[in-house]
């Protein structure tokens, strides 16, 4: 009877030690491309799908932000932040301590060679995982990259999630500029309104003007929209220091001289000439789009018309009401919600 009791509580403790789930928390620079990348990858069982974000910007990270946001989705995915070439930690590997003209024009930054990044990165994620493919969420400039890596490798992608989709970055901003025109007449701003004037209409030769452009419409998003919890955009301890800080600092003016152009120092904008319209309409896996009804940088007056022409397995377009291009629990929920679907989906 004593043998058949230890043999009951080792069949027990075997099968307690296979119910139990293995997490994974790595944080390191991966060689992508040729350089070192920094890339996190987060979630409490390891056998769940791999979602890789595609930040916007194209120097706005994530990876430095305390995990508020997306911190619960780690009970049923894997989650994988990436600091793209220019941008956070990659930027400081890689660039000097001083940023200046001469290095931005000896350092080209272009949406194929991020492309190619991003596909040996997804590459990368599938073998070292042990998936067939994975899931990719991209906002804003990162809708772009993810764009381009499904049109190049769908093979490698179980779905795409677009948020505040990039369809062509041109009408983009001759957009923003009449909307935020017309929403500064109505409020009577005239701050806003002499600075459009001073401004002229896009496009325009410098990062300079693009960037007063958008804190135009940053300040009418604002107002028009449900914003995101204060919290979310806590920096983690590990990333709370100055050398971190002045790496994500001097990443976004590097990268951003080349999403914008730079004509003074002979740097055009890389995203010259991308229309989906054109380029994007035969997609070979499911597509997401979620859109913010208050968005004046991606609109829905632009993304709707390119969602309906669109030919896919799959596609779906989700307006909320109360957001505009930037993230807030809406759009966190409704990614959620799309990202089980998706995992679920045969």
């Amino acid at each position: 009877m004593k043998l058949i009791r230890i043999a009951i509580l080792v069949v027990i403790g075997i099968n307690s030690l296979k119910g139990q789930t293995k997490s994974i928390n790595e944080s390191s620079y991966l060689l992508i491309g040729g350089i070192e990348q920094w890339v996190t990858i987060r979630g409490n069982d390891i056998s769940k799908p791999v979602i890789l974000f595609l930040h916007g910007g194209p120097g706005s990270t994530m990876s430095q932000f305390e995990n508020t946001m997306y911190g619960s989705w780690e009970d049923d995915f894997i989650l994988v932040n990436w600091d793209q070439r220019g941008a956070g930690r990659t930027y400081g590997r890689n660039a000097p301590s001083k940023l200046d003209e001469k290095y931005i024009q000896n350092t080209p930054l272009t949406v194929d060679r991020m492309t190619r990044d991003g596909i040996e990165l997804s590459q990368y994620l599938i073998s070292h995982l042990k998936k067939d493919k994975i899931i990719l969420v991209g906002t804003s400039w990162g809708s772009i990259l993810g764009m381009e890596m499904l049109l190049k490798k769908p093979e490698l992608f179980k779905a795409y999630l677009g948020h505040s989709q990039v369809v062509n970055p041109s009408e983009s901003f001759k957009c923003a500029y009449e909307k935020t025109r017309e929403l500064s007449q109505l409020a009577k701003d005239s701050v806003s309104l002499k600075k459009l004037k001073s401004l002229g209409k896009p496009p325009y030769k410098n990062a300079r003007s693009t960037g007063q452009l958008l804190r135009i419409v940053k300040k009418y998003e604002r107002a028009n929209s449900t914003p995101a919890p204060n919290n979310w955009f806590k920096i983690a301890s590990e990333y709370d220091n100055e050398i971190d800080a002045k790496s994500r600092y001097d990443g976004d003016d590097y990268s951003f001289c080349y999403f914008a152009g730079f004509e003074k120092i002979g740097i055009k904008s890389m995203v010259l000439g991308i229309d989906y319209k054109r380029s994007g309409l035969n997609i070979k896996i499911p597509i997401y789009l979620i859109q913010g009804e208050q968005d004046i940088l991606t609109p829905k007056e632009l993304t709707k018309p390119y969602f309906d022409s669109i030919t896919a397995p799959l596609k779906k377009y989700i307006l909320l009401p109360n957001a505009a291009h930037g993230h807030n629990q809406a759009v966190v929920d409704a990614q959620f919600k799309i990202a089980e679907q998706i995992t679920h989906s045969k």
